[in-house]
Order: structure tokens, then C-alpha cells, then sequence
């Protein structure tokens, strides 16, 4: 199995993080994003990357711009 990136990993983190913090399960996430939740769950437990498209449905779900989920400041990872 390959791994995947740092950056990858970290994008993981902080929507496992969001995700969390809004009290959302991965179905609902998921749901609200538009993408399956194993897809969701590849992604947050670290053994697929997320293509752009994904990045960007994941954003929206959570009400934030794509960047802003790569940033990783004050952010325990």
C-alpha cells in the first residue's frame, strides 16, 4: 500500500477536527459534502488522498474557502 503525503495527512486531520467540532458523524458530512462516506473515511483515516474536487465539496460542507482547510496553525496534528 502507498502512503500519502504529509499534506495529505494533515488535510485529514483538520477535517476530522472540523468535522468534530460540528458534531457531525461522517454520514452526515459526507451527505452535506456530496461524496460517499467511504470515501470520507479513506480520506480521515489516512489511507487515500483526496482529489480536488473532493477537497472542494469537503470545503463547502464545511463552510469554509479550500485553502482554508490546508492551513494548520494553532492546530494540533
Amino acid at each position: 500500500m502507498a502512503s500519502i503525503s504529509t499534506l495529505a495527512k494533515k488535510f485529514a486531520t483538520r477535517v476530522r477536527f472540523e468535522r468534530i467540532k460540528r458534531r457531525y458523524s461522517q454520514e452526515k458530512l459526507a451527505e452535506l459534502a456530496g461524496i460517499g462516506r467511504s470515501t470520507l473515511t479513506q480520506i480521515e483515516a489516512q489511507t487515500s488522498s483526496p482529489t480536488l474536487d473532493v477537497v472542494e465539496k469537503l470545503a463547502a460542507a464545511l463552510e469554509y474557502e479550500p485553502y482554508e482547510l490546508l492551513i494548520f496553525k494553532n492546530l494540533e496534528i
